[in-house]
């Protein structure tokens, strides 16, 4: 094995790492999320990032890289949390091709429920985490990012 090779292996067993940990993370937000609040993590994602914003609403397109989601899969997301009354859509002012997504009240009381519930959670897993020899460093950098 040449000094390429040992690169790409060692990048591999990093993004195996990673793929592991955020497997471990995403089952137990999954578990905790919906036996709590009734939301999925892909949900929570969701809310998450409309509240990050400033009003509160976000385009289809910018709700689809937010969540990681095809623009199809992010439209059934937001009909979905849209019937739960969680979140609304409004034509913007400047556009009218345009659609916003925002948080209702009821989506933004849910969110601030789900919040630390998500906080919670990663935390605990990720301290379980550093007890796994193969999972400790990258739990360990991951405790270590600062909250902004």
């Amino acid at each position: 094995m040449g000094i390429a090779d040992d690169a790409v292996e060692i990048r591999a067993r990093g993004w195996r790492t990673l793929a592991a940990l955020h497997s471990l993370i995403d089952a137990a937000l999954e578990k905790d999320l919906g036996a709590e609040v009734g939301l999925s993590v892909v949900e929570y994602t969701l809310l998450d990032a409309l509240s990050r914003q400033d009003g509160w609403h976000m385009r289809m397109a910018q709700l689809a890289r937010a969540t990681a989601l095809s623009p199809s899969a992010t439209t059934r997301l937001v009909t979905r949390l849209e019937y739960r009354n969680l979140l609304s859509r409004v034509l913007c002012a400047d556009d009218r091709r345009g659609i916003y997504t925002e948080l209702t009240p009821a989506g933004q009381e849910l969110y601030q429920r789900a919040k630390p519930i998500h906080e919670k959670t990663l935390e605990r897993v990720l301290k379980q985490a550093e007890e796994q020899p193969e999972l400790a460093a990258l739990a360990r950098i991951l405790h270590q990012i600062p909250v902004s």
